[in-house]
């Protein structure tokens, strides 16, 4: 155990978010997405797993060390449900509140198809599969940054 961090961040898990760059993008996705074959096209070209957690804890957990793009108008996307792109099932509904909570404002997600999820997921750094057992619990996040106060004047 380590202080001050999410229990479910687990080493893999860890490695990837902490080696993601500035605009690099991770997939958090639910039991029914084709994880393990979309994760091999990503950088990392692994599934990381968080199992036994629905999709908006595991999101609560990822953006509790990973902060959002804010150079960006869309950090945080949702794969459309197929036929009906303004329905907001529970799951994504639950997962905004997450971002929200973590942001402290509002981020809303964008929608995305789903074919084009497919191939956006793809080009990930990585993908998280969860334990999600719900339709179109599937979302993407672009990392962002993390700045430094300015360094206090040299006293030489």
């Amino acid at each position: 155990m380590l202080k001050n961090l999410d229990p479910l961040l687990n080493a893999d898990v860890l490695h990837a978010l902490r080696a993601m760059g500035h605009g690099d993008e991770l997939v958090i996705c639910d039991a029914n997405f084709p994880g393990d074959s979309v994760a091999r096209e990503s950088v990392t070209g692994k599934l990381l797993r968080l199992d036994g957690v629905d999709a908006p804890r595991a999101i609560r957990a990822v953006l509790s060390v990973l902060p959002l793009d804010t150079f960006v108008d869309d950090p945080a996307l949702r794969m459309e449900v197929v036929g009906e792109p303004d329905t907001i099932p529970a799951v994504q509904r639950e997962a905004q509140a997450e971002v929200n909570e973590a942001q402290g404002r509002e981020v809303p997600f964008v929608g995305i198809e789903r074919f084009a999820f497919y191939a956006r997921a793809k080009k990930a750094y990585c993908v998280i599969a969860t334990g999600e057992q719900r339709g179109y619990g599937c979302f993407v996040f672009k990392k962002g940054v993390l700045l430094a106060p300015d360094a206090p004047a040299s006293k030489g």
